[in-house]
């Protein structure tokens, strides 16, 4: 990340103080109001940016328009338009003749690098958008547009999801390895993965320990895309595939990691209690557990990220949210955790860790 969210909250901040003066420092006008009127194009942007691999093609270097449009294969009058809309807003430059890249789509764009977080962006216009577009009928009701934790529907949407946003955590499961010392262990560490995705978490441990060997559970429709991805990555032979639902599948015993990486915040509360009493149950003595979420603040006046998700929560599920670290600490504290505490990461929050007492 560029910035922690913090900083990012403190920026967007102080720019609505200034964006909203009058040249004579008196009133109020209009313009973050209308930024927020074309709010939703950004995204569209991107997504159309990282489509058409625009990010992709300048990263080999600067090029101009027709050259931009014979690499990614689409007309000039669109690249045209596209282009200048991404300088406007600072993820492409204009030097004479020639687009390139900004630092921040250099880092974030460009398929291919461990930093990449454009895969999400895929997933604007069909999967995300079409559900927030019924907002102001989900919010009168306070019922989702459509359940995309239960089995049923949610097993075809992760399937989709799962493997795109995998760059979004990779950086913090590499993180928690070091922060347990796996890569200095010499004897076998059982790591459960639970709603493991793409897998990148238990990918993620296993590449920096040999030692490691990680039961992945999830979906039936999902677990197929955890292999993939596992095999990809040169694990997969340390890895044992479960299917299950989260509240059913058998967790094993004797753990001696357990990660839930955004998962709490779809369950609601009572399901997440359930979840997280399961995981205790199944480290053993010693054991840590890792939660990866958005936090808000224990007042959830930010950050900003940590509460629109909360409203994606609303769009997409019965009873999700998120949670503060104080609520998500009680759980885990009434399950019979001990040393609640945050791990800094490249993340947009911190990660949760507890440990189930030695004795």
């Amino acid at each position: 990340m560029l910035a922690t969210e913090t900083n990012r909250t403190e920026a967007t901040n102080r720019n609505a103080t200034q964006n909203t003066k009058t040249p004579h420092g008196g009133g109020v006008t209009p313009e973050r109001i209308m930024q927020f009127a074309w709010g939703y194009t950004v995204p569209l942007l991107i997504e159309t940016g990282v489509k058409h691999h625009v990010f992709d093609a300048l990263d080999k270097g600067p090029k101009t328009l027709t050259q931009l449009c014979k690499e990614c294969s689409i007309a000039e009058r669109g690249a045209r338009h596209l282009c200048n809309a991404l300088v406007g807003v600072e993820l492409l430059r204009k030097e004479g003749n020639n687009y390139t890249l900004t630092p921040e789509s250099q880092t974030y764009l460009v398929s291919g690098k461990p930093t990449f977080q454009g895969g999400i962006f895929k997933h604007i216009s069909t999967q995300l958008m079409p559900n927030w577009l019924k907002l102001d009928e989900i919010v009168k009701t306070g019922k989702p547009a459509r359940a995309v934790n239960e089995q049923g529907t949610g097993g075809e949407f992760f399937q989709k999801f799962v493997e795109d946003i995998f760059p979004m955590s990779y950086q913090a499961s590499q993180a928690l390895a070091d922060e347990l010392k796996l890569p200095d262990v010499k004897t076998p560490v059982n790591v459960l993965d639970i709603a493991a995705g793409s897998g990148v978490w238990g990918i993620g441990l296993a590449e920096k320990s040999l030692q490691v060997r990680v039961r992945a559970v999830d979906w039936p429709a999902v677990i197929p895309v955890t292999k993939r991805v596992a095999k990809r990555h040169k694990v997969a032979d340390r890895f044992t595939f479960v299917e299950g639902d989260l509240a059913t599948a058998d967790f094993g015993t004797n753990n001696q990691v357990a990660t839930l990486g955004h998962i709490i915040h779809s369950e609601g509360e009572q399901r997440s209690r359930d979840l997280v009493k399961r995981v205790y149950n199944s480290l053993a003595p010693g054991g840590t557990i890792a939660i990866s979420e958005w936090l808000p603040n224990e007042q959830r006046t930010g950050p900003a990220n940590a509460l629109i998700f909360a409203v994606n929560m609303l769009v997409n599920t019965e009873y999700g949210d998120t949670y503060t670290f104080n609520e998500i600490r009680g759980w885990l504290e009434q399950a019979g955790f001990t040393n609640v505490r945050k791990l800094e990461v490249q993340a947009p929050s911190p990660l949760i860790l507890a440990t189930r007492p030695a004795k």
